[in-house]
């Protein structure tokens, strides 16, 4: 059973083989003419369910035209669905799904949730996200950058803003792709503090960022935040937005990333998201082609 739960707990060679497999998945998907059928089915005859008690745009299309394109199929149920963990056990959902599907995708919010799927799932189960990590989101952004720039390792790494989920499967990512990875926000903000050892941190983004060769944010509010959290957070991260001042202390050819959706002029401005050193739309296709990637591991496809 080949599960895809978090950066830290795939092996080194595996996450390099997923990235690798990605941009070949990609260039090949790319060399075909308009049109043209795809031969390559891994999917054909499987059937994949989508669970997403977090509600999503780019997470629920990418997978479900990703499993299309290899010729699977989609089932796709929301928390509303399933009611994940009220009334019917997590344990008990999970044995049923596996007689029905041949992967479970699952976006939700308590990383306990993900771990009952997987531990009584007899099909691979795919982290889309939890309230911990987001590990597809950073498979992602690893691909693109050596895309544009070569090889992550050695190379520095910059988070502005909050020390959430997605920065968490970054923090697992530098240590399995050897980076270096710098946090610059405000103390309450910090990551977890499971992930100290894993990054430094420097208050002063200018400083931080100096020498970067990417500068990833990420918005500050979550949709479920109330008001008064908004802003709060708002006047903790104003410091701290990615601006074509802060853009200017990285290397020239330094990227930025942004793993959207941007709440614009607040965690960075159009100026830097529409920028020469932007990559946030190729980011946001590679979520396409680094899934694909990873549903023929946990599949052995």
């Amino acid at each position: 059973m080949t599960h895809f739960l978090d950066i830290d707990s795939t092996p080194q060679d595996d996450l390099r083989g997923i990235i690798d497999s990605a941009i070949s998945i990609k260039n090949t998907r790319a060399g075909r003419p308009k049109g043209a059928p795809d031969d390559d089915q891994p999917l054909k005859d499987h059937m994949v369910a989508l669970i997403f008690e977090k509600p999503s745009t780019r997470t629920r299309v990418s997978f479900d035209v990703g499993v299309r394109q290899m010729g699977g199929q989609t089932l796709v149920l929301s928390g509303a669905d399933m009611q994940l963990g009220h009334g019917e056990t997590i344990a008990d959902t999970a044995r049923v799904l596996s007689r029905y599907v041949d992967l479970i995708m699952i976006r939700t919010f308590e990383e306990q949730t993900l771990l009952d799927m997987a531990e009584y799932a007899t099909v691979p189960v795919i982290n889309g996200l939890t309230n911990r990590s987001h590990p597809c989101q950073i498979m992602a952004d690893i691909m693109t950058f050596e895309e544009h720039n070569g090889p992550i390792k050695g190379k520095k790494v910059v988070w502005s803003g909050d020390g959430n989920n997605v920065f968490a499967s970054f923090a697992h990512a530098a240590k399995q792709f050897d980076f270096e990875l710098v946090f610059t926000g405000p103390s309450p903000l910090d990551p977890e503090p499971a992930l100290q050892g894993l990054y430094t941190i420097e208050r002063n983004p200018d400083h931080a960022v100096r020498g970067a060769d990417l500068v990833v944010t990420d918005t500050w509010v979550s949709m479920h935040d109330p008001q008064s959290a908004r802003e709060r957070r708002h006047n903790q991260l104003r410091g701290y937005q990615v601006n074509e001042a802060l853009m200017a202390q990285a290397k020239p050819d330094a990227l930025f990333m942004h793993c959207l959706p941007a709440h614009r002029e607040d965690e960075a401005t159009s100026a830097v998201m529409d920028g020469p050193n932007s990559v946030i739309f190729d980011e946001a296709e590679n979520r396409l082609h680094a899934q694909k990637a990873v549903m023929r591991y946990c599949l052995g496809k």
